[in-house]
């Protein structure tokens, strides 16, 4: 699954709130200044070609839908950060959280009762 731009992530983020959309009313979810009608178009026209969405028609206009869930899309993500920068191995991405202090002892004991939990069912 490719990574999504800045921008493309937040045209999905407003399918995955809201979901189906018009491009009129993508366009009106945005504070102004608004983004141009066309602009918009073209972002969300690669956003199907790249398998993140799909339309229905509705005669001349088409109503767009996200096809990847945002779970899906935050999954992939975190596996593609994983592999490339922790060498696939999650004992370092929590290593490196422990060596940061950004998780405490506390929240290791909970994640280590959660793995335990898991493997006993």
């Amino acid at each position: 699954m490719k990574k999504l731009t800045r921008r493309e992530e937040e045209i999905m983020r407003y399918f995955w709130q809201k979901g189906p959309l018009f491009v009129r009313e993508l366009r009106a979810l945005y504070p102004d200044p608004k983004p141009h009608f066309n602009t918009l178009s073209t972002f969300v026209r690669n956003l199907e070609a790249e398998g993140f969405l799909n339309h229905n028609d509705y005669g001349p206009t088409y109503q767009y839908y996200a096809i990847v869930t945002e779970d899906e899309y935050k999954k992939q993500s975190l596996s593609n950060i994983i592999d490339k920068y922790f060498g696939n191995s999650y004992m370092n991405v929590v290593s490196a959280f422990v060596d940061e202090n950004k998780i405490s002892v506390d929240e290791l004991k909970e994640l280590v009762a959660k793995v335990e939990s898991l493997k006993r069912k």
